[in-house]
């Protein structure tokens, strides 16, 4: 007999996707909220929407200032691109909108995380390799200072 009291679900109304790959890419929990604030709010032809910090700062329960933190995180781990809006008012001041967030496609960003932390690992070999070639040389300058006993 089937339960009554779940309501069937539509797979295509009031949902949004949301990538797998966000979670490897080790985003701040701020940031993750923000990102799928962004992707419900989307135009998924353009992936593209306009929201203030304000708005998105009400929807995922934080302050503008600390959604601009997390916007910025965003925008510099590659996952989206902001752009300033303008409009012009009936007695022709400009004024400023809110941003324009595009998202960007996933792969550009998984690549970057991937290639960075290539790149600290390759750091830090180089460094271990320096550190060994190191006291190498200081034990090496150790046996010719000190004379035999």
């Amino acid at each position: 007999m089937r339960n009554k009291y779940y309501t069937s679900r539509d797979p295509i109304k009031n949902y949004f996707p949301l990538p797998n790959e966000v979670f490897a890419l080790g985003l701040s929990p701020g940031a993750l909220a923000v990102y799928s604030y962004l992707m419900y709010t989307e135009d998924r032809t353009t992936y593209q929407c306009h929201a203030s910090y304000k708005t998105i700062g009400k929807a995922v329960n934080m302050s503008p200032n600390t959604v601009r933190k997390y916007v910025t995180e965003l925008v510099e781990r590659g996952l989206i691109k902001t752009e300033r809006t303008t409009i012009i008012t009936q007695d022709g001041r400009k004024q400023n909108r809110s941003l324009l967030y595009t998202l960007l496609p996933i792969q550009f960003s998984i690549q970057q995380f991937y290639e960075q932390k290539l790149a600290k690992l390759d750091t830090e070999c180089e460094q271990e390799r320096i550190r060994k070639r190191l006291e190498a040389l200081q034990q090496a300058r150790q046996k010719t200072t000190c004379p035999p006993a």
